[in-house]
């Protein structure tokens, strides 16, 4: 919504006194009262039941915060508590129907640079809201993956304590890879249902509390006592047959306990089969499931099951890398919580690139198939003195959708190849055509060759036109590819080790060229690859340079 347009105008409600309650806020936007008065006046509908106002509410909650920002170094502190009041009643208001408001209203007691959801919300605040899409069933099935240490397991906890709340006679199964970590969650959650804690969730759930507990089998119930708990814990492979039902939510954090795991497809099959026996089994009719995980291997079960629901609308599968496009942190929360730019480059400096991309940015491979490790791969900082042989490139075409249109840019020095720049970009045409452009007259590229299939011949003629218009001097050549892709990336890859050179990572300023190599180094012979253009190109690039190679010069008479 608009937020220049009047409240009054955005929250249209049947309710007459709401509405001039509400433009009287364009006359007396800093005055509580109204605020208190409106937060009131909802609550009475929401009381009654209808559904509606707890939208209209969000909304209202929103312009509170929103005012309170506005006002908050002129307004004095008495005029501040009562607008924090009624913000803390509207989030109770909702706390029962939005995970989110869940979050922030049993945290309100606590100052805000010792909270855990508020200096987070920017980035775990959607992650909430997509938690809730199970409890409303618009979702079977929901995946998290994120680095380590940014709050994704604190946040599960949160929604354990919410759903138990909710429904505390259907039980609720978590499962990890370790007991020391699954004491860690039944500690908290405890702590987060201790009606003489810190936190509010005794205000959310008035009348309900802990009715017994289990330590040495980590074990809470709430309300009546029954046979299945509404909080079981255990470690996965323990054997808990007969011992723990899910009947509300089975959630899986880590199942996979490290590395030493994801390096061995045999350790990773039998977790899959002890997840499938050991966990999935528990769950009865109508149970939601939620994996949050750092990811390592293709071949994890947050992998597997990626491949099994692909397509499937009511399975959402999250994934928050490390750093974004930019190179910049995703995860710098307020009050210096989470991981700034600097730390995660320095981390990147000194980890190994595979572990790197799969712990940190959720790019796992299998590497026991990877065909380009960045370990055997020729580098270099500077092109060698003296100017190349030639300017070579070749462009990977697209057209509109996810693919990537990708045109490495060689340098030929004999018979080494220095992949000087690139494109790699997945945007529209419109924008991708005038960087092929731009490349193509900044480096005076010699020779390209552009795949024609697809839209790739039309791309050819539209970027040859604009260098000629630009005064480049490019020549631009096309070839329709008919050999198996696959194949193709796979014969070709000798010729790339052996004959191309990339930049080392400490000289790689460019985020395409980042991307270039983490999808060159990404690419698995013994698994599905998301993206294997970057392989492409350098297989068009290993073709077209030993076309030009093999070519024979004779010498004839002149016919005139």
């Amino acid at each position: 919504m608009d937020k220049a347009v009047p409240i009054a105008d955005r929250l249209v409600t049947p309710d007459r006194q709401i509405q001039v309650a509400l433009s009287y806020l364009a006359r007396r936007p800093d005055d509580p009262v109204i605020y208190e008065d409106v937060i009131a006046m909802l609550g009475e509908h929401i009381k009654g039941g209808e559904e509606a106002y707890h939208g209209y509410n969000k909304v209202f909650r929103d312009e509170m915060v929103a005012a309170m920002r506005r006002m908050n170094r002129t307004a004095p502190m008495t005029v501040l508590g009562r607008m924090d009041g009624a913000y803390r009643r509207s989030l109770l208001l909702d706390a029962k129907v939005d995970f989110e408001a869940y979050c922030l209203y049993i945290e309100a007691d606590r100052a805000p640079q010792k909270q855990f959801f508020l200096p987070r919300v920017k980035v775990l605040g959607p992650i909430a809201r997509d938690m809730g899409e199970l409890s409303s069933d618009r979702l079977d099935l929901l995946a998290i993956s994120l680095p380590p240490g940014v709050g994704k397991s604190t946040l599960a906890i949160f929604y354990l304590t919410w759903l138990a709340g909710l429904n505390p006679e259907k039980p609720i199964l978590t499962g990890s890879h370790s007991n020391a970590f699954i004491r860690g969650v039944y500690e908290e959650c405890l702590r987060i249902l201790d009606p003489n804690g810190e936190y509010l969730w005794k205000d959310v759930f008035p009348g309900l509390s802990v009715s017994s507990t289990n330590a040495k089998d980590c074990r809470i119930d709430l309300g009546k006592r029954k046979r299945f708990e509404t909080l079981e814990f255990t470690s996965i492979g323990t054997g808990n047959a007969g011992l723990y039902r899910a009947a509300q939510l089975l959630f899986c954090d880590d199942l996979c306990s490290g590395i030493e795991v994801a390096l061995s497809k045999e350790r990773l099959d039998k977790l899959w089969e002890t997840y499938t026996t050991d966990l999935r089994q528990r769950k009865m009719d109508g149970c939601k499931e939620l994996h949050i995980a750092t990811r390592w291997s293709v071949h994890d079960v947050i992998g597997r099951l990626e491949r099994q629901y692909d397509g499937d609308e009511r399975a959402k599968f999250i994934v928050i890398p490390a750093l974004n496009e930019a190179d910049e942190s995703n995860f710098d929360y307020l009050y210096g919580v989470g991981f700034s730019t600097k730390t995660y480059h320095e981390q990147r400096e000194i980890m190994d690139d595979t572990n790197w991309r799969a712990l940190y940015m959720n790019q796992p491979i299998e590497r026991e198939g990877q065909l380009y490790h960045p370990d055997e791969l020729r580098r270099y900082f500077y092109l060698p003195d003296g100017e190349p042989d030639a300017v070579l490139s070749v462009c990977d075409t697209k057209d509109r959708g996810t693919d990537y249109c990708v045109m490495p840019i060689a340098y030929q020095y004999g018979n080494d190849f220095y992949i000087e720049d690139v494109v790699c970009d997945n945007s529209n045409p419109e924008i991708v055509e005038p960087k092929l452009v731009q490349k193509c007259i900044k480096h005076n590229v010699n020779l390209s060759r552009f795949e024609s299939n697809s839209a790739g011949g039309r791309v050819a003629q539209t970027v040859q036109e604009r260098i000629r218009e630009q005064g480049g001097i490019t020549k631009i050549t096309t070839k329709y590819t008919t050999q198996r892709k696959e194949t193709k990336i796979i014969v070709n890859s000798p010729w790339v080790k052996e004959h191309c050179l990339f930049k080392d990572d400490s000289v790689v300023k460019d985020k395409e060229y980042r991307t270039f190599m983490n999808f060159i180094c990404s690419y698995t012979m013994a698994g599905k690859n998301k993206w294997d253009d970057a392989v492409d190109s350098m297989a068009m690039l290993a073709d077209f340079c030993n076309t030009m190679n093999t070519q024979r010069v004779e010498v004839i008479q002149r016919p005139w």
